[in-house]
């Protein structure tokens, strides 16, 4: 039986899921307003091990959130993740968090036909992408100052914004869009991962890097819209 263990770092909210092939098995977390990850995020799995009796041997591979989010939380989170598959060479799977919430956002407004994923990045600034309502990317991830402009595109459809960069969005969006103002949790990576398993989507552990997006970005464009 595949056992499957989640890390989700990538903001403030420090998760572990344990998963098979069919469902979550059990999930725990910790979240404070500075980041506490390096404290908690091996103590937590071992929790969850030992609780649902199973031993790190037990783990048939690992998945994290690859980002973008938080440097500290992605490095404290990929690297665990990179050296629990060395010790025990077993898989290592990366989900992109934008599209974390995009399953997440699905899942409570299974109506939607466009969500965009919005990860706070401080000030007006979002991280964020594009989904359709079958969970095809429409947009690569972007870094953006969300304005005036940002959100023209959605005209009538069944729009959903998600992360906890969505309430910044608010003041910007028409009121019959939907506002899911919600950390990433390894709750929510169960679909993007099992998808990435039964494909054998496996990363290359001695190089893999979390994506931090913002490093990437030359500067910040005069109009912004998805």
């Amino acid at each position: 039986m595949s056992l499957l263990l989640l890390l989700e770092t990538s903001g403030k909210n420090c998760s572990v899921a344990l998963a098979n092939a069919k469902s979550i098995i059990d999930v725990r977390s910790a979240a404070a307003e500075h980041f506490i990850h390096a404290e908690e995020l091996h103590g937590l799995i071992s929790t969850l091990l030992q609780e649902n009796e199973y031993s790190f041997r037990s783990l048939t591979a690992i998945a994290v959130s690859k980002g973008p989010g938080s440097y500290t939380g992605l490095r404290i989170g990929v690297s665990a993740a990179k050296g629990l598959c060395f010790a025990l060479t077993i898989p290592l799977i990366a989900v992109d968090t934008t599209e974390i919430l995009a399953h997440h956002a699905y899942t409570v407004y299974p109506e939607a036909t466009l969500i965009c994923p919005a990860i706070d990045a401080r000030r007006m600034e979002v991280y964020c992408a594009l989904f359709d309502e079958k969970l095809h990317r429409l947009k690569p991830d972007t870094s953006m100052i969300i304005d005036e402009h940002t959100f023209t595109f959605y005209n009538s459809q069944q729009f959903v914004i998600v992360g906890d960069g969505a309430e910044k969005c608010r003041p910007f969006v028409d009121v019959n869009v939907s506002i899911l103002n919600i950390l990433p949790d390894a709750s929510m990576m169960f679909k993007p991962t099992l998808k990435a398993w039964t494909e054998s989507r496996f990363e290359d552990v001695a190089y893999f890097e979390p994506f931090y997006l913002k490093e990437y970005v030359p500067g910040t464009a005069k109009k912004n819209s998805l």
